[in-house]
């Protein structure tokens, strides 16, 4: 009997009966020899396309050049990429904000947690964060993660998180109350549930509370960030400056990388042996990152992902089957019309596009920042096909 390889790992995920074997750009391939459109890059991480030429050449350079030393020892490209992100966050070469590198999303956010903690000196140590958000399966960022549904299996959670309504200025203004409070951490778009948007004065209001209350305002803009939103980072539609935020995803361009910056006042709370990992920072991650980052800003991917979503939303608001669209950018959720997510995205599938079913109603895209006008044509074709396919077997 032929055992499938399949059953030696865990089985913590359910996914789709495809196995992809290429890509490029836009697209991938599966092991028949199936293309497919890629709609969701990996969940907002392939943002420069799948084995951009560029990242793929200093991938390869540095892999037959030095792939790992210990972080007992300098490298050259950690420090040039933290400088390169420091650039893009404040738009000022002399504003000296710090970088921790982890290796993905998860890690960013307990670094966060921690530099919260260390912060507050042993006095103020809670954070509030908002319900149905999410930062991470990690431990603290479970804790952090305002989804019950995700922690229940894994109780007692960490102590010294409180959650509240997103957008609801007046919750989290009683929380900060709070003496033990050390900071605010939240996400300007929530992915996880939807694309869930705030008020444009929300982002705003938080940033002035947690100045009146001396809280730190942490940004998780591991998903939003990096031009998902048509400006390099979700926090910069509202005219506001965190003072930490969390990177990964499109970071490494698919390499296992994610950030921790902070400003330098909150970031020097931090000594040496209060964290660290091993292979953050490591020059094989660090050449992706540098290389992902030159390509977006060549390539301008923050204006190329506003224009090609404010297209996007035009065209998929006209499709019938489509409640309404929300997000920023190519960021985009899509409330279905009385139809499953999960069976609409199983469709799409066999049709040959890639998206998210990311609650019962509700798909989410997150393609390519390159994405062209003509790929973007076949979408709407394909989903506009399937969505009316779907409503026709419903009638019958």
């Amino acid at each position: 009997m032929q055992i499938d390889p399949q059953e030696f790992l865990m089985n913590t995920y359910a996914p789709y009966p495809v196995t992809f074997v290429k890509g490029e750009g836009s697209w991938l391939w599966d092991d028949t020899g199936k293309r497919y459109l890629d709609l969701l890059s990996g969940i907002a991480v392939t943002s420069v396309g799948h084995c951009n030429p560029t990242v793929t050449k200093a991938i390869t350079d540095q892999v037959g050049t030095l792939c790992h030393v210990s972080n007992l020892f300098k490298n050259q490209l950690a420090p040039q990429v933290a400088q390169m992100l420091n650039f893009l966050i404040t738009g000022e070469p002399d504003l000296k904000g710090k970088t921790f590198f982890a290796n993905s999303g998860a890690e960013a956010v307990e670094s966060a947690i921690k530099l919260a903690r260390r912060w507050g000196g042993g006095k103020r140590y809670k954070i509030i964060t908002a319900h149905n958000s999410f930062h991470g399966r990690t431990f603290g960022a479970l804790a952090a993660t305002g989804q019950p549904v995700k922690q229940k299996n894994f109780y007692p959670m960490l102590a010294g998180f409180e959650y509240v309504e997103f957008g609801n200025i007046a919750q989290l203004e009683a929380a900060c109350e709070d003496p033990e409070v050390a900071a605010v951490l939240l996400e300007t778009w929530q992915g996880e549930s939807g694309v869930i948007c705030p008020s444009q004065d929300y982002i705003g209001q938080v940033r002035k509370l947690c100045d009146q209350k001396n809280i730190l305002f942490m940004v998780d803009e591991i998903q939003t960030g990096l031009g998902r939103t048509g400006k390099w980072f979700g926090f910069q539609h509202f005219g506001v400056m965190p003072d930490v935020i969390t990177l990964a995803k499109a970071l490494g361009s698919g390499m296992p990388v994610g950030a921790c910056w902070a400003k330098q006042e909150v970031a020097d709370c931090f000594k040496p042996g209060d964290h660290a990992t091993t292979f953050g920072g490591q020059p094989l991650a660090m050449s992706a990152v540098k290389a992902t980052l030159e390509v977006m800003q060549d390539e301008n991917v923050a204006e190329k992902a506003a224009q090609a979503g404010l297209y996007f939303y035009e065209k998929l608001q006209n499709i019938n089957g489509i409640a309404h669209v929300r997000g920023k950018g190519l960021l985009i959720g899509i409330e279905l019309q009385n139809q499953e997510s999960a069976q609409v995205g199983r469709q799409l599938l066999q049709a040959g596009l890639v998206v998210n079913a990311v609650t019962p109603t509700a798909l989410r895209l997150a393609p390519s920042l390159l994405i062209t006008r003509q790929e973007i044509d076949l979408a709407i074709e394909i989903i506009s096909q399937v969505l009316q396919a779907d409503k026709v077997n419903a009638i019958s």
